[in-house]
C-alpha cells in the first residue's frame, strides 16, 4: 500500500511538473494612438506657363528661384505670322465697314423711294435684306480683329499669381509652338507661401479622421525637427486598389523653410477602433496559419485562435477580431504549445495589457 501510494504520488508530481507555467493577459480596449505615414508636401498653387500663340523667344525676364508678383513679365515672344494676320484682318474690316456703309444708304434711299411709290415694297426688302446681310458680315470681320488683339496680348507671358518660378524652359531664339501636346511649359510657377500635405490613410484608420486634426511631420534630412500642419480635407472615398483615402493637411510656410515635392513622415493622431482590443506584442504566434493567440479556458486547455490584427503600436497590437474581454491570452507561448494542451496559470487578471510583463 504504501509502495502504490509513492506511485500515486510520483505520477502526480510528474503529471503536474509536464504541465507548462503560463503567464495569462486580458484584452484591453483598443486606445487612441498616431499612426506614421508617408506624405507629400505640394504647393498650395502651381501653374505651368506654356505658350498661346507659336513663335520666337525675344527674351526671357525671369529665372528659377526668383520670387514674382501676379502680372509680371516672364518673357517676351515674337509672333510675324500673328501680325499679319492682324493687319489683314483689320484691312477685311474696313472693306466690310465700307460695304456696310453703303448698303447702309442704300437702304434708307430705297424706304424713302417707297413712300413716294417710285420703288415696289419687294425692292425695299431685298436693299434691307442685303444692309442685314453686309452688317452682319462687318460685325464678324471686327470680331475676328479683336480675337487676333487678344491673340498678340499671348506674346507676353505674365505670372498668373505670387510665386516663385520653379522651372524655366524658355531659350532665346528658341521656337515654341502653341498646343503642341505634351511639350515642356516655358516656366512653371509656384506659391510656396502655404503648402498642401497629401496623404493616404489606410481605410482601418481613416473613420476617425475629422477637420482641425492637427499632425506632425518631419524630413529624412532634418530627423530632429518637427512640423506641424491641419487637417483642411479628406476625399470622403477610399481608393479601390490601394484601400486608402485621401487626406489633405494646410501649413503656413511664409519662411520657405520647406519645399514642394519633399517626402516626409507624418504622425496623425487617430482614435481607436470600435469593438476593438489591444494585447502586448508578444502574446501572438505567428506561423503557416496566419496570426493567432494562445486562449486558456476554464479548465486550463489552450485553443489557438486567429486574430485580424489592426495597428502595430510596438509594444503593443491593436485585434480587430477574434478576441473578447473575457478571454484569457497566454503572454509570450512557447512554440511547442498546441491545440488543446494542458496548461498551469501561474499569473493571471493582470490591469493593463501595457504592464503586463512574463
Amino acid at each position: 500500500m504504501a509502495r502504490g501510494a509513492a506511485e500515486r504520488e510520483q505520477a502526480t508530481i510528474a503529471a503536474e511538473n509536464a504541465l507548462i507555467n503560463v503567464n495569462v493577459v486580458r484584452p484591453q480596449p483598443a486606445q487612441g494612438g498616431k499612426i506614421v505615414l508617408p506624405g507629400t508636401l505640394e504647393a498650395w498653387n502651381r501653374a505651368e506657363i506654356s505658350a498661346r500663340v507659336s513663335g520666337y523667344v525675344r527674351a526671357w525676364r525671369a529665372d528659377i528661384g526668383d520670387t514674382v508678383r501676379a502680372g509680371q513679365t516672364l518673357a517676351l515672344l515674337d509672333a510675324p505670322e500673328l501680325d499679319q494676320q492682324l493687319a489683314q484682318a483689320r484691312a477685311d474690316y474696313q472693306t466690310a465697314s465700307a460695304d456696310r456703309e453703303l448698303a447702309r444708304i442704300s437702304a434708307e434711299r430705297w424706304e424713302s423711294l417707297l413712300a413716294k411709290d417710285a420703288v415696289s415694297r419687294q425692292e425695299r426688302d431685298e436693299k434691307h435684306g442685303q444692309f442685314v446681310s453686309i452688317d452682319a458680315r462687318a460685325r464678324a470681320a471686327e470680331a475676328n480683329v479683336g480675337r487676333l488683339r487678344a491673340m498678340q496680348g499671348f506674346t507676353q507671358l505674365s505670372a498668373p499669381f505670387d510665386g516663385v518660378v520653379t522651372s524655366r524652359s524658355a531659350q532665346l531664339g528658341a521656337l515654341v509652338s502653341a498646343g503642341s501636346a505634351g511639350g515642356e511649359p516655358l516656366f512653371t510657377i509656384a506659391d510656396v507661401s502655404r503648402l498642401r500635405l497629401h496623404v493616404r490613410v489606410p481605410q482601418t484608420a481613416a473613420h476617425g479622421l475629422a477637420e482641425g486634426i492637427r499632425a506632425q511631420f518631419s524630413l529624412p534630412q532634418q530627423p530632429g525637427e518637427h512640423f506641424e500642419a491641419v487637417l483642411v480635407r479628406t476625399a470622403e472615398a477610399v481608393e479601390r486598389r490601394s484601400g486608402t483615402m485621401l487626406v489633405e493637411f494646410l501649413m503656413e510656410n511664409r519662411d520657405r523653410r520647406l519645399r514642394p515635392g519633399a517626402y516626409v513622415d507624418v504622425r496623425i493622431p487617430i482614435a481607436g477602433a470600435a469593438g476593438a482590443y489591444q494585447l502586448p506584442a508578444s502574446t501572438l504566434i505567428l506561423g503557416s496559419k496566419g496570426t493567432r493567440v494562445a486562449v486558456v479556458d476554464g479548465n486550463g486547455r489552450v485553443s489557438l485562435r486567429p486574430v485580424k490584427v489592426g495597428r502595430d503600436q510596438g509594444a503593443t497590437i491593436e485585434i480587430l477580431a477574434g478576441v473578447t474581454a473575457r478571454d484569457r491570452i497566454v503572454l509570450t507561448p512557447p512554440d511547442s504549445l498546441v491545440q488543446g494542451e494542458q496548461v498551469r496559470v501561474v499569473r493571471s487578471n493582470m490591469p493593463k495589457a501595457d504592464n503586463a510583463k512574463s
